[in-house]
C-alpha cells in the first residue's frame, strides 16, 4: 500500500513538474505575441464594476477578476499617456457604477491623458435609460468627443435623495427604538426614530447634494466651454433625447458602436489595434515599480474587528499591515487608501493607534480617500501627516450613535412569550425586551459622550485644531471633500497622483522622484488563498504540487527577466502607485 501511495505521489509530482515546464515553454514560444502593438487604441469599459481593490479571499478573486481597479485605471492611463505606441483612448461610458469620488479620480486621469496630447473618445448606448445618468455623463465630458447611440438619451437631471422613515411602521409593529446619537447631524438612526427629515438631517443632505451638483456643473461647463448657468438650464431640461442632445451640444454626434470604432480607426490609423485596459496592463511593465519604497495599505469597507473580508476593513488585518510596514526597513512612508462608511469604534481606534505609531517610527502616513471616509472611516485617517480627498468624497461624520430596539409589544402581538433569568444588576442591559432603567440610561449616555469626546479630541490633536472648532464641524455631520478642505478636515483635493506628490514632499524627495509601492499585507495568489482558507485538504499530493510550484517560481521569474512573455523596450514610468 505504501508503495502504491508513493508511486501515486511521484506520478502527481511528475505531472505537476511537466505542466509547469509546459507553461514555461508556452511563455517562451508565445512571448512575442504578448506585446503592445505599435499603433494601439486603448479601450476601457466603464460600465464594468469599478473597485478600490480586490480583497484577498478566494471568492473575491474569482467573482471580481474582471473588475476595474481605481489605482490601476489611473496608473495605466498615466503610463499610456507617455507610451508612443498608444495613439488614443476609446471608452464605453453610460451607466456609471462609481461614486462621486471615484468618478472625479477617473476624470482627472482622463484629463491628464489628454493633456499629454493623446485624444480620448467616449461613446454610450445611453446615459440613464429611464433612470438617472448624471455620473456617466459627468465622466464622459472629460473626453474630447462624446458619441451617443441614436436611440439613447441623457438622464442629466440633477441629484436627489428619497429617504424612508420607519418610525410609523415600527409603531404599528409594536417596536420602539431606544437610540442615542452625538449629535444632531448623526442621522443614520433617524430612519428608525423619526417620521420625516429633521432640520439638521435635511440641512446635511441638502448641503451634500448641492456640493455635488455645483462640482458637476463646474466640470461639465469647463468641458463644454459654456457657462455654469447654461449647464444648470440644460439640467433642468433633462432627461434629454439623443437628437436634442446633438442640437444642445451635449454630445458631438449620434452613432452606433461599430460606427464609432470605424471613426476612431479612420482618424487614428487604419492599422491601429484595440487593446483593453487589462491587456495593456498585462503586456507592460508595472508602473512605478522602482524607486523609494512606499507601503500601500487599503482600508476599504465597514470597519470591523478581526480580519478583513469582502466589504470590510478588519482591524487585525490593517493593524498588522501597518506594523509590518513599519518593521520593513526598505519602506520609507505609508500611503493609506481609505474608502469606508465607518463601523466599530474599537476597531477604528486600534487602526488609529497604528497610524500614530508609524509616524513616531519616522514613517510619514499619507491618506488618500475614495468615495467615502465617514465616521470610523475618518477616525482611521484623522492623524495622518496629510489627508487627500476628492471634491465629492463624503467626509467627516465625526460623531457616534448606538442603541437597541424594544420588541416586547411586537412579540405580544403575535403571541410569543419571552422569559429570562439573570445574575448581575445589568446583565439585561442590551436586552430587547427590557427598557433602560434610569441608571442604565445614564450609563448609556455616558458611553456616547465618552466616545464623542475621544473622537473629537483625537481629531483636534491630529488636525492641529482647537477642540471648539472640531466640535463645530463635527456633531456627526457629513461634508463633501471640498467643504472638508475649507473646514480643515483634509489637506488637499485630488487622488493618487496628489497623494504621491505629498509622499515625496514628506520624504523630501524631488517632485519627479521614482516611487515603488509595496502592498501590505502581501498579495497572495488564488492557490495560496485556497490553501490558507482550508478549501482544499492539505494532503501529501497537494503539498507536493505547492512545493514544486514554489521551487520553480524563480525559473518563471528568470524567463520573464530574459524577456519571455513581454516585449523588449516596454516603457517604464519614473514613479507611481503599486503592483498589480
Amino acid at each position: 500500500m505504501k508503495r502504491k501511495i508513493g508511486r501515486m505521489l511521484a506520478w502527481i509530482g511528475g505531472i505537476t513538474v511537466g505542466l509547469i515546464v509546459l507553461v514555461i515553454v508556452i511563455i517562451v514560444v508565445a512571448g512575442g505575441k504578448e506585446e503592445v502593438p505599435d499603433q494601439t487604441i486603448l479601450r476601457i469599459n466603464f460600465e464594468q464594476k469599478v473597485v478600490e481593490y480586490v480583497p484577498d479571499d478566494p471568492i473575491s478573486k474569482l467573482t471580481q477578476k474582471d473588475a476595474l481597479v481605481v489605482r490601476e485605471i489611473v496608473a495605466a492611463l498615466e503610463q499610456a499617456s507617455q507610451d508612443e505606441r498608444v495613439v488614443g483612448l476609446l471608452a464605453r461610458v453610460g451607466r456609471s457604477r462609481m461614486g462621486m469620488g471615484q468618478i472625479q479620480e477617473v476624470r482627472d486621469a482622463v484629463t491628464a491623458f489628454r493633456e499629454r496630447g493623446k485624444p480620448a473618445v467616449a461613446y454610450a448606448e445611453t446615459f440613464g435609460e429611464f433612470g438617472g445618468g448624471n455620473g456617466g455623463y459627468y465622466l464622459a465630458t472629460s473626453f474630447d468627443q462624446i458619441y451617443l447611440q441614436p436611440s439613447g438619451d441623457i438622464g442629466l437631471t440633477g441629484f436627489g435623495i428619497e429617504q424612508p422613515f420607519l418610525r410609523g411602521t415600527l409603531e404599528k409593529l409594536g417596536i420602539e427604538p431606544r437610540m442615542g446619537q452625538r449629535y444632531e447631524y448623526k442621522n443614520a438612526a433617524n430612519i428608525f426614530m423619526e417620521k420625516a427629515y429633521t432640520d439638521a438631517h435635511r440641512e446635511a443632505d441638502q448641503t451634500l447634494l448641492q456640493g455635488w451638483y455645483n462640482q458637476m456643473v463646474r466640470g461639465i461647463a469647463a468641458s463644454l466651454e459654456t457657462s455654469e448657468d447654461d449647464v444648470r438650464a440644460l439640467i433642468d431640461q433633462g432627461p434629454i433625447l439623443g437628437t436634442q442632445a446633438v442640437d444642445l451640444h451635449l454630445v458631438d454626434s449620434l452613432a452606433y458602436r461599430d460606427e464609432v470604432y470605424d471613426k476612431v480607426k479612420s482618424d487614428w490609423g487604419e492599422d491601429a489595434e484595440f487593446l483593453s485596459l487589462a491587456e495593456y496592463i498585462d503586456r507592460t511593465e508595472k508602473p512605478y515599480d522602482d524607486g523609494t519604497e512606499v507601503a500601500l495599505i487599503y482600508g476599504v469597507g465597514a470597519v470591523t474587528r478581526g480580519e478583513s473580508e469582502a466589504g470590510s476593513m478588519g482591524s487585525d488585518t490593517v493593524t498588522k499591515a501597518f506594523r509590518d510596514a513599519v518593521k520593513d526597513e526598505d519602506v520609507k512612508a505609508i500611503l493609506f487608501r481609505v474608502d469606508s462608511p465607518g463601523g466599530s469604534y474599537v476597531a477604528s481606534d486600534a487602526i488609529w493607534r497604528e497610524t500614530v505609531k508609524a509616524q513616531k517610527a519616522g514613517k510619514p502616513v499619507i491618506v488618500s480617500m475614495g468615495d467615502v471616509a465617514g465616521s470610523g472611516g475618518y477616525f482611521v485617517a484623522m492623524h495622518a501627516d496629510k489627508i487627500v480627498a476628492q471634491p465629492g468624497t463624503i467626509t467627516g461624520s465625526i460623531g457616534v450613535l448606538a442603541g437597541k430596539f424594544l420588541t416586547q409589544n411586537f412579540w405580544d402581538k403575535i403571541g410569543l412569550n419571552w422569559d429570562e433569568v439573570h445574575v448581575g444588576k445589568n446583565a439585561m442591559f442590551w436586552s430587547s425586551d427590557q427598557d433602560f432603567t434610569p441608571e442604565q440610561q445614564a450609563k448609556f449616555d455616558g458611553f456616547l459622550d465618552r466616545v464623542y469626546q475621544d473622537f473629537t479630541e483625537k481629531v483636534a490633536e491630529g488636525r492641529n485644531l482647537p477642540w471648539e472648532k472640531v466640535h463645530e464641524v463635527a456633531k456627526g455631520r457629513i461634508w463633501t471633500g471640498e467643504d472638508a478642505l475649507e473646514q480643515g478636515l483634509v489637506d488637499a483635493l485630488g487622488g493618487f497622483p496628489v497623494a504621491l506628490n505629498l509622499v515625496r514632499e514628506a520624504l523630501k524627495l524631488a517632485p519627479d522622484a521614482a516611487l515603488k509601492l509595496k502592498i501590505f499585507p502581501k498579495e497572495k495568489s488564488l492557490l495560496e488563498l485556497v490553501m490558507e482558507k482550508g478549501l482544499i485538504g492539505v494532503d501529501p499530493g497537494t503539498m507536493m504540487m505547492v512545493r514544486t510550484m514554489e521551487t520553480l517560481r524563480p525559473v518563471l521569474k528568470l524567463a520573464q527577466s530574459l524577456g519571455f512573455g513581454q516585449k523588449a523596450g516596454v516603457l517604464t514610468m519614473p514613479g507611481g502607485w503599486g503592483n498589480r
